[in-house]
């Protein structure tokens, strides 16, 4: 779209075929480009905080230093930095420490490249964007916490599923045919009821206690 604020994106894989196909269909946006690669943690580390793009793409498995390590130093290193783990891995594990780690998000490689696209940006915006694959997690230590999500009313599980899409107040508005005053709202009440104090937050709660599969 003109005018809009071009992101940049760094793109961690050991598969060279994988990056040339995801860097030819990014840069084949105007609002996106891909400044930088690299095929192991190490060398992702170094490049990244050496470039600070808005954005790294990264997979777990990796030769050197793991996808997860990874994360957890460039989120110390690189706070504002948005990370998205793309991986051909579903093992529940990995959703859970690479989540844990640092990152804004996890998705399976066989994520259509529209898809992709719209999630890129939903995170450039700040705006969680999370794979129903991530819904459907299970987890093992959570029979000794709150179950924050069965206060939720009604109306703010449709937010908070709103949310999970990656939908922006006015989006959910519309869908919801309320108002964006409303909407934040209804958004406080869901933070205080989770406990957090960000939608990425809200994001990881919904999806570890599966509040929105009841």
């Amino acid at each position: 779209m003109e005018g809009e604020k071009q992101s940049t994106i760094f793109i961690c894989d050991d598969h060279p075929l994988f990056r040339c196909g995801l860097r030819l269909s990014l840069n084949q946006l105007s609002n996106l480009e891909v400044v930088g690669e690299a095929e192991n943690g190490f060398d992702a580390v170094e490049r990244i905080i050496a470039c600070k793009p808005d954005m790294a793409l990264v997979d777990v498995d990796m030769p050197g230093l793991s996808g997860i390590s990874a994360i957890k130093v460039l989120r110390k290193a690189l706070p504002k930095l948005k990370i998205l783990v793309l991986s051909a891995l579903e093992d529940d594990h990995y959703v859970r420490d690479a989540m844990a780690a640092g990152a804004d998000g996890y998705l399976l490689k066989c994520v259509d490249i529209d898809a992709l696209v719209q999630i890129i940006g939903s995170l450039c915006k700040g705006i969680p964007a999370v794979s129903p694959y991530l819904l459907n997690l299970t987890i093992d230590d959570l029979s000794d916490a709150k179950d924050s999500g069965s206060s939720l009313t009604t109306r703010e599980k449709d937010v908070l599923r709103c949310m999970l899409e990656g939908k922006e107040n006015k989006e959910i508005a519309d869908e919801l045919f309320i108002s964006c005053e409303t909407v934040k709202s209804h958004i406080k009440h869901i933070f205080r009821k989770l406990e957090v104090t960000n939608r990425v937050q809200a994001v990881q709660v919904a999806a570890e206690k599966k509040i929105l599969n009841s």
